[in-house]
């Protein structure tokens, strides 16, 4: 029998659902949830985000506002708007959008949003919420992810868990989250790029979650040096967690996003597509194909935790309209 395939649009469609309840409550008490999101200049990537987010909120009920400053706005200039929405209590959420230019220190100006609109849950007061418990958001990759394991496998207590990855923003979180009950936490080990063997902590692990990134990482070192005439040999790509690396039955959250080659031809150049571009494939970090023979339920890359990010964003707005109130 296969694993089970957890299906991250239908956990997001769910949550929207929820999140579009509470919007309305909140409505009716005179307090309608309003998402404030910085962008400075024009980015194409970003602007695909942005657009992506008014259509989420517009489907639940949130307000949405997109404030875009001149790219050559100085820092003092970006805090002080910064500061102005903080003090709007019309405002109940502010996301910083990225990337900023060179003349912006991103770190500074995002603990600049006040902890309470902060609906990325990543200002330090928040993080430190999240080390104590208590706190009213998180960051939304790592709550997905959680959330994903909790539907999946609500008897989390005692379990072997491990967490591979350490990133403030993704393993480090994941951790705290799942360690966050007194008494009903599985035991968690955070493995990281100085694990010695690594195998040997998945091969134990119930519940394993990944969010490393090592193919994308080995693709984007390859790709650096050939630009700079560097003579490199391709990068195996291969991924980082395999078959044989993981406990019969486990609970798998591949949270790795990776965009990488579908292969390379014999002079160590990128296969193309009918458009003479790069053909690009996106694939996490477990060897999902393999796994499916094994485990006992695990998320796909596209379609698993992806999705289940964005509503945590409406999630957590929906928290800091809340802790406004």
């Amino acid at each position: 029998m296969g694993a089970q395939i957890i299906d991250g649009e239908a956990v997001a469609d769910k949550i929207r659902q929820e999140v579009e309840s509470d919007a309305a409550e909140l409505k009716s008490k005179g307090l309608a949830p309003h998402l404030v999101a910085v962008q400075v200049g024009e980015n194409p990537a970003s602007r695909m985000y942005t657009n992506m987010q008014a259509k989420n909120c517009e489907s639940v009920g949130i307000e949405y506002d997109l404030r875009t400053f001149p790219e050559d706005i100085s820092q003092a200039d970006l805090i002080g708007e910064i500061g102005r929405l903080n003090n709007d209590t019309a405002v109940t959420g502010m996301i910083l959008q990225m990337p900023l230019p060179r003349q912006i220190d991103a770190r500074q100006v995002q603990v600049m949003i006040a902890p309470e609109k902060d609906v990325e849950g990543m200002h330090p007061v928040n993080m430190g919420r999240l080390f104590y418990g208590g706190g009213h958001v998180a960051p939304c990759t790592p709550l997905a992810a959680v959330e994903l394991l909790k539907r999946t496998e609500p008897d989390l207590a005692g379990k072997e868990a491990v967490v591979v990855g350490h990133s403030e923003i993704v393993g480090k979180p994941i951790a705290m989250l799942l360690l966050e009950s007194l008494d009903a936490s599985p035991t968690v080990t955070v493995c990281h790029v100085a694990t010695k063997d690594l195998a040997a902590h998945t091969k134990r692990a119930e519940v394993l979650v990944v969010a490393a990134g090592v193919s994308q990482a080995r693709w984007l070192g390859y790709n650096r040096k050939k630009k700079k005439g560097e003579d490199v040999q391709p990068p195996a790509l291969t991924p980082l967690v395999t078959a044989d690396m993981l406990r019969e039955g486990a609970v798998v959250i591949d949270v790795a996003i990776n965009r990488i080659p579908k292969g390379f031809d014999e002079t160590g150049e990128p296969l193309k597509n009918k458009k003479g571009k790069n053909a690009m494939k996106t694939v996490g970090d477990v060897d999902y194909e393999g796994a499916l023979e094994k485990v006992g339920a695990i998320t796909p890359v596209p379609g698993g935790v992806g999705p289940v990010t964005v509503a945590m964003l409406l999630q957590n707005t929906i928290a800091c309209a809340k802790a406004m109130g």
